[in-house]
This record gives structure tokens, C-alpha cells and sequence, in this order.
């Protein structure tokens, strides 16, 4: 517990672990019991399949450009009323209820979170002439001024946030719930950047958890083909996070009972540990 003892952790928190009642009360209880341990939570939730089905039921149909979806002005006010609205509340409620303080926010208060268009390159494979493909309304980090955040975490709230970025001309923008969350963990000089999915973390060859690696173990698994698919993007996302100064990100099944308390405050933590060189340790040694 002293290792975190005030120091900031951001937690990505999403994936069937926010659809399922049980799971998300003890995932509210474990943040208020970290706070109350003297830990700095700063959770960053997503919504995709909320968005997906208020989508469904206000019959607004995607339209698709080389295979990625195109956000036009009025599915990004879905995407905020979800977010910033909706999923954000739900969130604080579920974290009062457990005897926190939390305050829902987005990235669009006191311009915590300035994005920057999105844009996508795409290849014909008929004409095999590349395009640039605008998605609209989504966006990626340009400028983090965590400065709310600060004033946050030093008092006893416990702060909420929606991925939702503010654009150049004021415009409502819509960002990965990963890429902020990693974009705000570099600019709070978080100890942890912990992200919540719907798998164990990263397997071996053998379908075997991998406890803990190297960034360099990292990139030499994504060069060997062990890391795969989707999995490819998070794992270089979380490389380049600790890059940029965060200790070390951890991927974990959100479906885990008290998945964040197991991780934080026991050696063998509860997912796959990625960091800059290895410390040793119960863990380590794994």
C-alpha cells in the first residue's frame, strides 16, 4: 500500500465488466477503498455498446468508409448524451453509493482534454490508390491541461471522465476511450496506467497468462506473432505510454471480481504488468 500511497492511477474502465450490476458495485467499491487508502483514482470509462444501441433506437444508421465508422454531427451527440450524460452518472452514482465523492467530467471541462481531427489512410484494393478517409467527428489528443484533474485528486473527490475532446473551431469531438486515457495518464505522470478488458491480459503460445514483460519482451512477442489482432494496438499503445514517463500499464479482465484491488495492492497482481525494465520480485520472477 505504500508504494501507491498518493501517487495517481488511472484506470480505463469498460468492456462487459460496465454492463453487469455486481461487477460494476465492486468495481465502485474497490476505487472508493483505494481513495480511502490514500491511492489517487482517476477513472476513464467508455460506452460503446450504450452508444450502439441508443443508435439502434433512434434508428440512426453508421455509414461506413473503408471499413471504419463515419461519426456525423448527429451521432456525435448520441455519443456525448452516452457519455458525458448517461454512462458518466451511472459511473459516479454507482462509486457514491459505495461512500465515495466522485464528480463526472469530460474532456471538454476547463479544456482538459483539446483534440485534433482524426483522419484515416485507406487503400482501394480494386484501384490500389491510397485515400484519406475523414470520419468526422472523431478525434485523437492534441493537448492535455490536466489542471482539473489536480485540483480533483488533492481533495477527497474522485473524479469521473468521459472521453469526449474539445476540436479546433469549439466542436464536439469523440475519442477512444484507450487513447485518453493513456494521453491523460502521460500528462498526470500517473504511476499506473490499469486498462480493463475483456481478457485475462496477454497470453503465451501455450494460452498461458503472461504475468509480467519488458516493453523490449513486448515488441520481440508482437515480432514473433504471440501478440495478435487486436491486441497488437493496445500492447504498442501501452509501449508508447511508458515511454512517455508512466511506470507501467497493466491490461486486465474487468471481469474479474475486485480485478483493480488484486492488481494494486497484491504481488501477483491480476493481468499482464508492461514495463520499462523488470523490478523483480513475486511477479518478476513469474
Amino acid at each position: 500500500m505504500q508504494r501507491y500511497d498518493r501517487k495517481t492511477v488511472v484506470v480505463k474502465y469498460g468492456g462487459h465488466a460496465m454492463g453487469d450490476p455486481e461487477l460494476a458495485r465492486d468495481f465502485a467499491r474497490d476505487i472508493v477503498l483505494i481513495k480511502q487508502a490514500g491511492v489517487n483514482p482517476v477513472v476513464v470509462h467508455g460506452g460503446g455498446p450504450q452508444i450502439g444501441a441508443l443508435l439502434e433506437r433512434l434508428n440512426i444508421r453508421s455509414e461506413f468508409k473503408g471499413g471504419l465508422r463515419v461519426t456525423d454531427r448527429e451521432t456525435v451527440d448520441v455519443v456525448e448524451m452516452v457519455l458525458a450524460g448517461s454512462v458518466n452518472k451511472e459511473i459516479v452514482s454507482a462509486i457514491n453509493d459505495q461512500g465515495g465523492k466522485a464528480v463526472g467530467i469530460s474532456g471538454k471541462d476547463a479544456n482538459l482534454m483539446r483534440a485534433k481531427r482524426l483522419e484515416r489512410r485507406w487503400r482501394d484494393p480494386d484501384s490500389n490508390i491510397e485515400q484519406v478517409v475523414d470520419l468526422g467527428f472523431v478525434g485523437e489528443p492534441a493537448l492535455v491541461e490536466p489542471h482539473i484533474i489536480d485540483v480533483i485528486i488533492n481533495s477527497d473527490l474522485i473524479p469521473v471522465v468521459a472521453p469526449i475532446g474539445v476540436g479546433p473551431e469549439g466542436e464536439t469531438l469523440n475519442i477512444n476511450a484507450d487513447t485518453f486515457a493513456a494521453a491523460l495518464a502521460v500528462a498526470l505522470k500517473a504511476k499506473r496506467l490499469l486498462m480493463l478488458t475483456d481478457v485475462d491480459g496477454v497470453l503465451d503460445k501455450s494460452g498461458d497468462l503472461i504475468r509480467s514483460m519488458t516493453t523490449a519482451e513486448a515488441q520481440r512477442l508482437i515480432e514473433d506473432g504471440t501478440i495478435s489482432g487486436g491486441m497488437i494496438p493496445k500492447i504498442e499503445s501501452c509501449m508508447d505510454v511508458i515511454a512517455e514517463g508512466v511506470e507501467a500499464v497493466v491490461i486486465i479482465n474487468g471481469k474479474v471480481p475486485h480485478a483493480v484491488l488484486l492488481e494494486l495492492f497484491t504481488e501477483h497482481g491480476a493481468g499482464t504488468l508492461i514495463e520499462r525494465r523488470r523490478k523483480g520480485g513475486a511477479r518478476g520472477a513469474r
